[in-house]
Order: structure tokens, then C-alpha cells, then sequence
């Protein structure tokens, strides 16, 4: 397990993303709300006193158990399944900062939950999830988050507990006396790779392996984001292309677990921009089930990319924050269904209102889920200029 002095240096990691992701500083009496599982209770507490002595107040959220999650799918009426507490949106709109510690003690008890319920949930606290949004784009708020080891994530990743914990303290440099140094070079290295590929004037990129073809269009007013502050870790670069363009074949060669159902070797097929043809190795019914939660589920919200030299994880890890950051020997790319981001917008964000969004081409779902492929490939820049021009090879960006 971590030692004291990881678990530290752990806390130093997640402030310095926090106070990263945020566009405005913090400052003594902001609200920051803390939410864990059980076995994060140390590093919990960590994060609290350390906010105490910034002057700061910490709200403390424990998430339900497994047990309670699955009464509450199991036992819950129609209005139980869309409730949201009183208070919920108040305090949402009063925050200025939000970590989160997922750290399960299971992952498979909801595997046997019908999974329109579980979606019926997700699309009512989406409208908590939009108020974050919008105050994030105020430059009010910011979050970040983080895996803490467990048993049950090291079970479904095949590896013991001590080796899932090595992947997490070599990929946020908890093995380092000074991490933050080393989390803000690799940050200044992507700044610089961010600005590369924003300053191409781009039609669309092409995408290609030995089990896709797929293109992607960014659409108009579009920037590459990404090693921001708002996960940890977090190694990958993205944006969110007009869903409108995605035309081709993704495959997705790494296994996903999305609300306790283990999905294995998703093949989608996209015309127009919507998925017409879902199949899966395993799990494909829970796919299509995911993928008809609501008229944006089965549209693609975001496109990324890892490069290898940044990320040190090279283990599956049965969690989509490390997944998608996968280095390993060809880095990654993922697309996810569902939602976009808001702030790969080039613009003004204030301004960008449900209206410009739909006519700029960002998706809306409830549903944000990564599928990631880490086969070798190359990803081509089609110019506007008739130009083409390689941004990703073996693993890296040829920048």
C-alpha cells in the first residue's frame, strides 16, 4: 500500500492539479468538496486538514457502498431513481473546487442492474454535472481526482495489490522527492505540443490501423486541450470534434468496466456520425443498451491521444483514468461516446450557449464513455491547404 510519505506527496499531486485546472487562484473561505470511498479515508482526511490550513472550507462526501448502491437500484421507485437531495444544486453552484477519490470496494455489483436504469439516474444529476460545467467556464471552479489502490481493482486487472500500487505511484511520480516538478514539465512539453496542433489549419484526420479506419473532422472553433490539473494522472490530449463528421471503423482493443459490466472488444462502425453498427466481443448487449440512453449516446464527444514518453503505465488497470492514459509500447487513442467538452471550444465560453453548441456540432449525453485502442497506428492531418501531415506515430506525436 502507499506509505505515509506517498500518500503526502499524493495530496501535494492532487492540489497542484487542482489549482492547475483552475483559470482564477484560490483563496481563503472558497468551498472545496472532498468526496471518497471508504478505503481513501486516509488521503481523505489528508485533503481536509490541509484545506483547513488554507483557509478554506472542506465539504466531506463519502460515496454509497456497494451494498447501498445496489439497494438503491435494486429497491427504488421511478421518482427515487431521478431524485436529487435537497441542497444538491445549491451547493453546487457555491463550490470552487471538487476532488474525488474513486477508490472501490467493488465493481461488479451492479453487472445484473438493468442498465436503463442506471442511465435514468445519469441523465437526472446531469443537470448537477452542467452547473460544474458552467461555473468551471466562469473560471469559478475546478476539479481534479485520482484512483487509490483497492484490492478489487487489483483482482480485475490481474495484477496483486503491491503490483497495481507500483502502476499507481510511477504514473503520478510518487516515487520522486520532488513530484510537482516533474508533473509540471511534462504540463509545459504539452503546451507546446497543444499549440503545434492548433496552429494547423485542419479538414479532418484519419485514423488508422489494423482494426480501424476512422475520420474525424474538429469542425469550426476547435482547440486540442488535455494534462490540465483535471485528472490525475493524466497524459492524454484531446478534443471534441463535430460529432456530425466521424465517418468510418473504431475498435476499441482494451477492455472497459462501465457500472460493473466488463465490456471486451467493442466494434463500432459510424456513418454521418452516429454509430449504425455496435458489436462486442463480450458485453455487446450492455453496448447497445448504453449506447440508446439518450439521442447523443451513440455519437462521439471527444477524440484523444497518449503519448508514450509521457505516461509510464503499461499494465491494464480495470480503471478508464489510467486505461486512457495508457503508454505502454504504441500510446493510446480513445474516442468517447456521449458527452463533449465545453472547453475545447476556441471561443469565448461564455457565450457558448446550448443553441451554438448544437450548431458547432458538440454533442449532449448523459453518457461520457472512453474506448480505447492501443494498437500501433498513425493519425494523418488532412489540411485545409490539400497538404497531409503525420501529428502521430509509434506511440508519440511526431512533433
Amino acid at each position: 500500500m502507499l506509505t505515509a510519505k506517498q500518500l503526502q506527496r499524493y495530496a501535494d499531486v492532487l492540489w497542484w492539479g487542482l489549482t492547475t485546472a483552475r483559470t482564477s487562484p484560490f483563496k481563503k473561505n472558497d468551498i472545496v468538496l472532498i468526496r471518497y470511498a471508504r478505503p481513501a479515508v486516509k488521503l481523505a482526511e489528508i485533503l481536509y486538514g490541509r484545506l483547513l490550513d488554507r483557509g478554506m472550507h472542506p465539504v466531506q462526501r463519502m460515496n454509497p457502498t456497494p451494498v447501498m448502491e445496489r439497494y438503491f437500484y435494486l429497491n427504488s421507485s421511478d421518482k427515487q431513481l431521478v431524485f436529487l437531495p435537497p441542497g444538491e444544486k445549491e451547493m453546487m453552484s457555491c463550490l470552487n473546487g471538487s476532488i474525488f477519490l474513486y477508490a472501490p470496494e467493488s465493481i461488479t455489483h451492479l453487472s445484473d442492474i438493468d442498465p436503463k436504469k442506471i442511465g435514468r439516474t445519469a441523465v437526472a444529476q446531469k443537470a448537477l454535472r452542467d452547473i460544474a460545467n458552467q461555473r468551471e467556464s466562469r473560471g469559478t471552479f475546478s476539479w481534479t481526482l485520482c484512483v487509490f489502490p483497492t484490492a478489487e481493482l487489483a483482482e480485475h486487472a490481474g495484477l496483486s495489490l503491491d503490483e497495481y500500487t507500483r502502476q499507481i505511484i510511477k504514473a503520478c511520480f510518487l516515487n520522486k522527492t520532488a513530484p510537482i516538478s516533474h508533473w509540471q514539465n511534462i504540463y509545459k512539453n504539452a503546451q507546446s505540443i497543444k499549440k503545434w496542433l492548433n496552429a494547423m489549419d485542419v479538414n479532418h484526420y484519419h485514423i488508422e490501423s489494423d482494426n480501424m479506419d476512422l475520420e474525424i473532422a474538429p469542425g469550426q472553433k476547435r482547440q486540442w486541450i488535455g494534462i490540465s490539473g483535471r485528472n490525475i494522472p493524466s497524459f492524454e490530449i484531446f478534443v471534441s470534434p463535430d460529432w456530425r463528421t466521424i465517418r468510418g471503423k473504431y475498435y476499441a482493443d482494451q477492455p472497459s468496466y462501465r457500472s460493473g459490466n466488463r465490456v471486451e472488444g467493442v466494434r463500432l462502425e459510424f456513418r454521418k456520425g452516429r454509430a449504425i453498427k455496435i458489436s462486442a466481443d463480450s458485453g455487446e448487449n450492455f453496448v447497445k443498451k448504453q449506447l440508446a440512453m439518450d439521442k447523443g449516446a451513440d455519437k462521439v464527444g471527444e477524440f484523444s491521444l497518449t503519448d508514450k514518453r509521457f505516461s509510464k503505465i503499461n499494465r491494464f488497470m480495470a480503471n478508464t483514468l489510467y486505461d486512457e492514459n495508457y503508454g505502454g509500447h504504441h500510446g493510446n487513442c480513445h474516442i468517447a461516446l456521449g458527452a463533449s467538452y465545453s472547453n475545447t471550444y476556441a471561443g469565448d465560453r461564455k457565450r457558448l450557449n446550448p443553441a451554438r453548441k448544437r450548431q458547432l456540432g458538440f454533442n449532449e449525453s448523459a453518457l461520457h464513455w472512453d474506448l480505447v485502442n492501443t494498437e500501433k497506428k498513425r493519425v494523418i492531418a488532412h489540411l485545409k491547404s490539400g497538404k497531409i501531415q503525420v501529428i502521430y506515430e509509434n506511440g508519440r506525436f511526431t512533433y
